[in-house]
């Protein structure tokens, strides 16, 4: 597998993740890129050790994974997005409060946003890819693209506030509902 198939692999992974970074960005009053780097480290790092997990598992957790990995997913995107939306509905001086970093919100969202690299992780094994340089790749891609996704959300929700909050939120559960829908056959 080429450097260029293995770069498209990483922007194919990193896509869910760029679209809750811009879902993060929306919720800061100003761009913070303290914040926006640690966002994009846990998107990043996850999106580097799920694949070398899947290498690791081979393709005896292939089966396990591909009946469960899309419920989960679902679910934490679904939580996330719900709680996203809740939160813009509350009192407007809440809202102006400044944005803090939720380590166990980031964290679930790195794992539902990098269950899809386990497999991918798996299909590697099968390619017999160097697994290190790929997982550097993947998460050096998903950790660009996730920083650039946060200033990108903070532009935009720096101007509709909780309206975009709003929007996010439901941009969470829809990746989540897609998740589930392509794993199920439904599209």
């Amino acid at each position: 597998m080429t450097f260029i198939e293995v770069l498209l692999i990483g922007v194919a992974l990193s896509m869910d993740a760029f679209a809750v970074s811009v879902c993060k960005g929306l919720s800061m009053k100003k761009v913070n890129y303290g914040h926006a780097g640690v966002i994009a480290l846990y998107f990043g790092a996850f999106q580097a050790l799920m694949p070398i997990l899947g290498w690791l598992g081979g393709s005896y957790a292939k089966s396990y994974i591909e009946k469960y990995d899309h419920w989960i997913a679902f679910g934490l995107l679904l939580f996330i997005g719900a709680n996203m939306i809740r939160e813009a509905l509350k009192e407007e001086e809440e809202l102006e409060a400044e944005y803090r970093l939720d380590h166990k919100e980031l964290l679930l969202m790195a794992v539902a946003t990098s269950i899809d690299a386990l497999a991918v992780g798996i299909a590697l094994a099968m390619d017999d890819v160097n697994i290190w340089s790929a997982a550097a790749v993947i998460g050096v891609t998903t950790f660009a693209l996730s920083f650039i996704g946060v200033a990108i959300g903070n532009r935009i929700g720096s101007k509709f506030q909780s309206k975009a909050q709003i929007a996010g939120g439901i941009v969470l559960i829809c990746i989540g509902i897609k998740i589930l829908a392509e794993h199920m056959g439904w599209i």
